[in-house]
Order: structure tokens, then C-alpha cells, then sequence
């Protein structure tokens, strides 16, 4: 994971205009953003054309009650009769429209066959949950998944070196499906890289909130370093300040089946070798696995074996082997896939939910036939 951190994978990128603001999209939301501003997300419903109810809708603004809702971020609805408005009631969400989402999915698994991107949205996934503090209560100040990286103050941060590309590939998707926050495309993406190379179905949940402006954005610092001088204790003081645990630190740096290292980007690695000279995508960079597009244990086994020169091992990969709680879960890993893939996919849905404000606040998880929400 700390790799993830600093390399990426290069890809020829399609040039994009600057991302557009969210709208809201879910049932009558046309009539209704007339009436009302889209910042609370309230709906309007007219009983009748009678008299009473256009007197109502007049006063709506001076009305003690629905000033207070134009002023709540809370989403709320008004129902309005003839007598005047008569309940407020709180739906479910007007987030996103889960469809939207299916439909994002779908473009996401067509983008990684064209341009082999699952490395670099796994990494755009994980560093944009990976600030998070759960030491710090408040949201957004705690950090984690909430489309913070999709502002150039956090994109230049050094340890975010590349991800504008991971931006590029999605910002036509997100221009798509605008009612998909980042946060959610950001970790929607990372799933499903790691499921389509091979990898665990993640059991995701969705209906993360965005931030509202880069002045939310956590400071620099907060991602682990490739090559810290004590890589145990740097991993398990970054690591443990999300709430995670050893066995979930081995478990996710098993992602690195993935990708490659470019040294004229991180400092890390071969310039190429037999592995990555000849693409797919950008060639070049040092990969940490033979077959650096498919999800499996072979991370672990390398390592292990330490056979292969133009297989990169970091300090922070070599220390799961060499420290005694990390070596329990690397030597499992390298022997079970099948219980690598059941930690992994454990530990990566928690970190993809880490610091996250969901609506509705138990989250939505989509299938292929309903969305179903979470308890």
C-alpha cells in the first residue's frame, strides 16, 4: 500500500473539460429546482391548481418553517395541499439515483479494457479514503472518502504524484452520471479495477457525500512513504491511525499485484524491464509481480522467494516478511489465495468507507437487479 502511494501507472489520456457542478438528479427534481434552491434538495408537491395552493406556494419563502428549510442541508420535503403545506417529511436520499451508479459501473469496466487503468484507480480509491483520522470526529476535517482528490491542492500533494491522470480517465463518466458524487465514483472505480483483474467481489456500499470546496481538503502528510527508515512502524503509525489492523495492513498490501513503479515519478524502480518494455498501456516502470494485471496472491509468493530481480520488493514490502505479526498473514497469503481474497475484499470495503458521511446514512448497496440499502 505504501507503493500505491507514490507510483502509477502512465496511459495515454483523452484531454477533458474542467469538472462540472453536481446536479441533482433523482424523480421530479425539474419542477421542483425551480421553487426551490438545489443546495437543499427539497421537493415540491402540488394537490391541485386550485388558488389556495398557489397562495401557499407565494409564501412559501416567509414562512417560518420552510425558512428553516431552505436553510437546513438536511434534504426535506414539503408536501403542499390545497389547504396550504400541510407535512414535512424526510426521504430516503436524493444523493444519487442508484441506476446511475449501475450505469457508471458499466463504463468503468468498458474504460479498463481500453486503457488497462485498474492499477491507477485502485491507488485513486485508496488515497482518497486513505487520510483519514479516527482520532478527529468532525467530517470532512477527519479525512477518508469524500472526493476531496478531485481538487489540484490535494492532487499535488507528492504522495498523489500521477493520480490526474486516474481524474482524467473518470471525469467523462462523472460528467455522464452527475448524480454520482466523486467520493462514490472514486471508490467505485477501485472495486471494481480489483474484481475485474481477477480479484474478490468487494461488498461496497454507496452514498458517500462530497465535499463542498479544496478549503476541506486534509493537509499534506497524512499517506503512508514508500521507503520511511523504520517501514513497520511507519506502516502501523499511518495504519493504525485509520483503525486498522496488521492483518488488514498485509492484507491490502497484497494490491500490489498491480502496477508498476516508475522511477522518474517516485524514485522507485527499473526505468523497464522484461516484465513492463512492451505495455499494455504506457511502457516502462518495475512491476511488483510478473503478471502486474491480474489480482492474485503472487505478490506474496515473489517476495517470498525473492527469485526475480526485475521484480521489485520496497522496504515496505520486505518488512511483511520480516516483522513477526506482519509474517503470520504474509505467509498465509502466499500459501491461500482464497484466504487472501476473503481479507482482502473484508479490508478493503473498510477502508473504502473510512471517514465517509453516507446518504442515507446506512448507505445503498447496488446489484444487478435492486438497490438494496444497507442495515
Amino acid at each position: 500500500m505504501a507503493e500505491l502511494v507514490s507510483h502509477t501507472l502512465s496511459l495515454a489520456l483523452p484531454s477533458h473539460s474542467s469538472p462540472t457542478q453536481m446536479a441533482a438528479a433523482f424523480g421530479g427534481a425539474a419542477t421542483s429546482s425551480r421553487l426551490i434552491p438545489s443546495a437543499t434538495r427539497a421537493t415540491v408537491f402540488l394537490s391541485s391548481s386550485s388558488s389556495s395552493s398557489l397562495s401557499s406556494l407565494k409564501c412559501l419563502r416567509s414562512s417560518p418553517l420552510i425558512s428553516h428549510l431552505f436553510l437546513n442541508q438536511k434534504r426535506a420535503g414539503v408536501r403542499v395541499s390545497n389547504r396550504g403545506y400541510s407535512e414535512v417529511f424526510a426521504p430516503k436520499s436524493f444523493a444519487f439515483d442508484p441506476d446511475q451508479l449501475k450505469g457508471a459501473r458499466e463504463d468503468i469496466k468498458e474504460l479498463l479494457r481500453t486503457t488497462f487503468g485498474h492499477p491507477i484507480l485502485v491507488r485513486l480509491g485508496w488515497h482518497d479514503a486513505g487520510t483519514y483520522n479516527k482520532n478527529i470526529e468532525e467530517w470532512p476535517q477527519r479525512g477518508g472518502a469524500n472526493g476531496s482528490l478531485k481538487y489540484d491542492i490535494e492532487l499535488k500533494h507528492a504522495a498523489n504524484a500521477g493520480l490526474v491522470n486516474a481524474l482524467k480517465l473518470l471525469q467523462p463518466i462523472k460528467d455522464k452520471y452527475t448524480g454520482v458524487t466523486y467520493a462514490d465514483l472514486f471508490q467505485l472505480a477501485s472495486a471494481t479495477a480489483v474484481e475485474e483483474a481477477g480479484g474478490p467481489k468487494i461488498p461496497m456500499k454507496y452514498g458517500r457525500v462530497d465535499i463542498s470546496g479544496p478549503e476541506q481538503c486534509p493537509e499534506e502528510g497524512r499517506l503512508p512513504a514508500a521507503g520511511p527508515p523504520s517501514p513497520a512502524d511507519h506502516l502501523r503509525e499511518v495504519f493504525y491511525r485509520m483503525g486498522l489492523s496488521d492483518k488488514e495492513i498485509v492484507a491490502l498490501s497484497g494490491a500490489h499485484t498491480l502496477g508498476r513503479s516508475r522511477p522518474d515519478r517516485s524514485g522507485w524502480g527499473k526505468p523497464e524491464t522484461k516484465y513492463t518494455k512492451d505495455g499494455p498501456g504506457a511502457p516502462g516502470g518495475q512491476s511488483w509481480t510478473a503478471k502486474w494485471l491480474k489480482f492474485d496472491n503472487s505478490y506474496f509468493k515473489d517476495i517470498k522467494e525473492k527469485r526475480d530481480e526485475d521484480l521489485l520488493v520496497l522496504p515496505t514490502d520486505a518488512v511483511l516478511f520480516e516483522d513477526p505479526s506482519f509474517k503470520v498473514y504474509a505467509e498465509q497469503y502466499a500459501e491461500d489465495q482464497e484466504t487472501f481474497f476473503k481479507d482482502y475484499a473484508e479490508a478493503h470495503a473498510k477502508l473504502s468507507n473510512l471517514g465517509a458521511k453516507f446518504d442515507p446514512p446506512e448507505g445503498i448497496v447496488i446489484d444487478d437487479s435492486s438497490p438494496k440499502f444497507q442495515s
